[in-house]
């Protein structure tokens, strides 16, 4: 780890139901950091990175040092209940959907200028009335991730290759520290995919953010992430360099079906 942690898990749990999709995972994430979190569907990825955010509330466990999430030291939630201080981690945070969850009917520039509105006044984002500080910091993200020569365009005309990456643009306005990326490369084509995969490594190693990614390509996180958080189940089953994950882990984690479809030149 490269510092401190930016974001910190301690014994987080969720039932839905009678079914388990967190079982007392504890995670701790370094500032500058990236990591994937892998494991089959279900295992609970997408529940942790939700619960990070504040957007899925975890289990009370009735306990002081359990059930608790914070992010830059300060509490996102506790015990069963969301921080009232979760909108300050909120603005710092940038979270990527695997749908993109951009505004279809706007352009893509206001979707991406969207960004500062934890920083700008509400009105401004209602009319539309950007400063120029905000123009001037899209049309850089836009740049920055390869499409701005679509700003004018509706989201929704868009490749979800042209929308993931202004979905980063977006992140990138906000001047998040911290990026979620929720299965943002399961919907596209291989080469959009990993256009979005370099973007957030790029990101990673030029700007310092802190990139957690959750990925059902395993080779997509092998190659772009340094360290590998794998769940099954609901619980955390490795937590290492991706160095450390050999044939036999990753089939312990999958289970023996992965071994029909291993890819040429993975760990053996």
């Amino acid at each position: 780890m490269k510092s401190d942690p930016v974001l910190s898990i301690r014994a987080a749990s969720k039932t839905f139901g009678s079914r388990r999709a967190l079982d007392a995972v504890s995670l701790d994430v370094g500032r500058g950091e990236m990591i994937a979190l892998i494991g089959p569907s279900g295992s609970g990825k997408s529940t942790l990175l939700r619960s990070i955010d504040g957007l899925q509330t975890i289990d009370e466990t009735g306990k002081a040092d359990e059930g608790v999430i914070t992010a830059f030291g300060g509490p996102v939630q506790a015990r069963g209940r969301v921080s009232d201080q979760v909108r300050q981690a909120r603005i710092r945070i940038g979270f990527i959907a695997q749908q993109f969850n951009l505004v279809g009917r706007l352009s893509l520039f206001t979707n991406v200028a969207l960004g500062s509105l934890g920083r700008i006044s509400q009105w401004r984002g209602l009319l539309g009335a950007w400063p120029a500080e905000t123009r001037a910091a899209t049309m850089a993200a836009l740049h920055r991730v390869g499409v701005a020569d679509y700003a004018a365009q509706r989201a929704n005309t868009l490749s979800g290759g042209q929308q993931q990456r202004g979905a980063i643009a977006r992140a990138l306005v906000q001047k998040a520290k911290i990026v979620l990326a929720d299965e943002p490369v399961a919907s596209l084509d291989p080469v959009s995919a990993r256009k979005v995969m370099e973007i957030l490594r790029d990101l990673n190693t030029s700007d310092g953010l802190t990139v957690v990614v959750t990925l059902h390509q395993v080779d997509y996180a092998l190659r772009y992430c340094d360290r590998v958080v794998a769940l099954k189940a609901g619980r955390k089953v490795y937590d290492g360099p991706t160095s450390g994950l050999d044939r036999d882990q990753l089939i312990d984690i999958y289970g023996p079906e992965f071994e029909d479809v291993f890819w040429e030149g993975a760990p053996q």
